[in-house]
């Protein structure tokens, strides 16, 4: 099986998912930045980990995923919100939408702590969103547990 694991992160957080998902992954899958990453025709499982920008993939991520057609897709995520959160399921609905060719074989989401700058900036608004309240939870996440869970998830979608 030709796989790759494509990721976006502008904290780290997601990077670390990426290479947790690559680590359950056979040998030889490869692993890139979602701007440095390869046309997805002729690979069999494309991953594709994302993190929140207006409650759905961030821009490079859903420029990405509707390049996928006949792929297995593993999608995974980080966010402020907590991972069983409304807010947290509507952003992995819009990722799913963005990539309506592809044979979805599993999904991984959890928190991940916030930048400071940006906790700063949204707090500041008069209308914060309703995921902040969520953030004081998403400190030190991803952590070994969201590890060891994502590469679970992505063993089970493997075996299903």
């Amino acid at each position: 099986m030709k796989a790759m694991v494509v990721y976006s992160s502008q904290s780290g957080n997601t990077k670390k998912l990426a290479e947790a998902v690559k680590e359950a992954l056979p040998p030889g899958t490869e692993l890139y930045p979602v701007d440095q990453a390869p046309d997805p025709e002729g690979y069999d499982l494309v991953a594709v980990g994302f993190w929140f920008q207006a409650g759905g993939p961030d821009p490079k991520s859903a420029a990405y995923l509707p390049k996928l057609k006949g792929q297995k897709l593993f999608l995974f995520a980080t966010h402020g919100a907590a991972a069983d959160s409304e807010h947290a399921q509507q952003g992995l609905q819009k990722a799913m939408a963005l990539a309506p060719e592809a044979q979805l074989v599993g999904i991984f989401n959890c928190q991940g702590e916030v930048n400071p700058k940006v906790l700063a900036k949204v707090s500041a608004r008069p209308d914060p969103p309703p995921w902040l309240s969520d953030t004081d939870k998403a400190k030190g996440h991803p952590d070994q547990g969201d590890l060891e869970a994502v590469k679970e998830a992505v063993s089970q979608a493997l075996a299903g």
